[in-house]
C-alpha cells in the first residue's frame, strides 16, 4: 500500500464530506416530500456536494505535499480550510445571484466559529483516522 500516496491521501480526505453530504441531502429530500416542505434544494446543495468534498481531498494532498503544513497539527490544518471555503460559497453565492438572508452580524461570527470548531475535531480525529488506515503519512 506504498504507491500512490497523493491518491491515497485525497481518499482520505474526500470520504469524510462525501458520507456526511450523503446524509444531510437524505433528510433534506425527506423532509422535502414527507412534510411537503417547498424546499429547492437543488439551489443551495450543488456548490457543497461538488466543491467541498474534492476540497477536503485537495486539501490532504496539499498537506502531503508541504513540509511546512506537516509541521502544523492535522486538526488546526483542517479548520484553516473553513473559511477558505466559507469565502469561496459567499463568492459564488453572490456572483450567480444567490440571495442570501439577513443574518445578525452576532449571529454569522458563532456559526463561523461553530464551523472552525467541527473542521477541527473532524480533521482531527476522522480524516487523521482515515490517514492512518490508508498510511498516507508513512
Amino acid at each position: 500500500m506504498r504507491n500512490h500516496p497523493y491518491l491515497r491521501a485525497y481518499m482520505a480526505g474526500i470520504t469524510v464530506p462525501t458520507m456526511f453530504l450523503l446524509f444531510v441531502l437524505s433528510v433534506l429530500v425527506a423532509v422535502r416530500r414527507c412534510a411537503e416542505i417547498p424546499l429547492a434544494v437543488e439551489r443551495f446543495v450543488v456548490f457543497p456536494m461538488a466543491v467541498v468534498p474534492n476540497a477536503w481531498g485537495v486539501w490532504n494532498v496539499l498537506r502531503l505535499a508541504s513540509a511546512a503544513a506537516r509541521r502544523l497539527p492535522l486538526g488546526w490544518y483542517g479548520a484553516l480550510l473553513a473559511p477558505v471555503l466559507q469565502l469561496v460559497g459567499l463568492g459564488v453565492a453572490l456572483l450567480t445571484g444567490f440571495r442570501l438572508p439577513a443574518v445578525p452580524a452576532t449571529v454569522l461570527a458563532v456559526a463561523w466559529l461553530i464551523a472552525i470548531l467541527v473542521y477541527y475535531l473532524a480533521w482531527k480525529h476522522l480524516v487523521a483516522f482515515l490517514n492512518e488506515l490508508l498510511g498516507v503519512y508513512e
